[in-house]
């Protein structure tokens, strides 16, 4: 199991980045907890955070399909995607 971290205001390259590390995670075959860690007040910004999560999975679609969508708790919002079969 690999995890990726993101924060709600993530921006492109950051995630371009990130993204480029689950598709490697994923074609070696390793499971991918993707999440968003909401800091003090920054939790206001849920709807941003489930939107990357979302944004990824599409991104990830060829590689991987998700096991779990998108689901806060406490802090975190987090979502797993297991990858496909060979």
């Amino acid at each position: 199991m690999k995890e990726i971290r993101f924060g709600p205001n993530t921006d492109d390259h950051d995630y371009d980045f990130k993204k480029k590390h689950a598709i490697k995670f994923l074609s070696e075959g390793a499971k991918l907890k993707a999440y968003v860690f909401f800091k003090g007040r920054s939790i206001v910004y849920k709807d941003q955070g489930e939107i990357l999560l979302l944004k990824l999975a599409t991104d990830l679609e060829e590689y991987g399909k998700v096991e779990q969508l998108p689901r806060l708790e406490g802090k975190r919002m987090t979502m797993f995607i297991a990858p496909k079969k060979k």
